[in-house]
């Protein structure tokens, strides 16, 4: 009776980032989609609440503002439950504190799913998309020139290019020493030099960039953790004053009945 029913329409917004928590809501019927938004103004869906399951309480328990979005999906109907009847409802039933940390696992395990899916972003592939021609076919020529088959073609080359004008003595158009094919090889090792150069530091980059991403999927999994963490503690220690509530009750009642019958005794 002192919980009201929210009815909200399909893609109707329930709250949005920065609303204050005054409310969780608990899904009676229909979906909803709760998502953020990341530092790369991407929208990531965190959960989508259907049947029996709750959102917003991790804010609402903590007394600070939204830090997602709620979108119905559907026809939705929601409990709009608010810390007093939390309070309340533990106090009637406290294994329904027991429900609520089995749902907050499964939020938890849901949230590092969606750590590893975005730890799955391959560098290479980020590198890629924004990569020049050039810069491609500097990477083609640095794969190739550190390869079996640029040694053994070359060094083929090289022995050809030798026996030829050995065997054609005064004919020959480069006689030993073979000046003009040094000639060759050292303006092949000038453009070859800075293209692998090129290469190599494209591949810092990306190197430097994974690193990046390591580092922002694991703060991002630490700030989850934490949150998480807190959360539980919150509905534990909930829990256990409900526990120690129902033991004094307990007890009173015990002592009570002993009372009456050391009375009824007496008499």
């Amino acid at each position: 009776m002192q919980i009201e029913t929210r009815k909200f329409s399909p893609r109707q917004r329930i709250f949005k980032a920065g609303d204050p928590a005054d409310h969780g809501y608990v899904v009676m019927s229909g979906k909803a989609r709760v998502a953020a938004t990341d530092e790369d103004q991407q929208e990531v869906i965190v959960d989508e609440p259907t049947h029996g399951d709750f959102f917003g309480f991790a804010s609402m328990l903590q007394e600070t503002e939204h830090q997602t979005i709620a979108v119905a999906l559907e026809e939705t109907v929601c409990l709009e439950v608010g810390r007093d009847d939390l309070e309340e409802l533990l106090k009637r039933r406290p294994m329904a504190g027991m429900d609520m940390l089995t749902v907050q696992a499964r939020q938890f395990h849901a949230t590092q799913k969606l750590v590893q899916n975005r730890m799955a972003r391959n560098a290479n592939e980020l590198i890629e998309e924004q990569s020049t021609f050039g810069q491609r076919l500097a990477d083609s020529v640095a794969r190739f020139g550190g390869s079996w088959s640029f040694i053994i073609l070359f060094a083929m080359a090289l022995v050809t290019y030798s026996g030829i004008n050995v065997s054609l003595h005064d004919r020959a158009w480069d006689p030993y020493p073979f000046i003009l094919l040094n000639l060759f090889l050292s303006m092949l090792a000038a453009i070859q030099a800075p293209v692998i150069m090129m290469s190599q530091n494209r591949q810092d980059i990306k190197d430097r960039l994974r690193s990046e991403l390591d580092f922002d999927v694991n703060r991002r999994a630490e700030v989850e953790i934490k949150s998480l963490t807190h959360q539980l503690r919150i509905l534990i220690d909930k829990v256990e004053d409900v526990e120690e509530l129902a033991r004094e009750a307990a007890g009173r009642k015990a002592g009570g009945e002993l009372g009456g019958g050391a009375g009824e005794e007496q008499s």
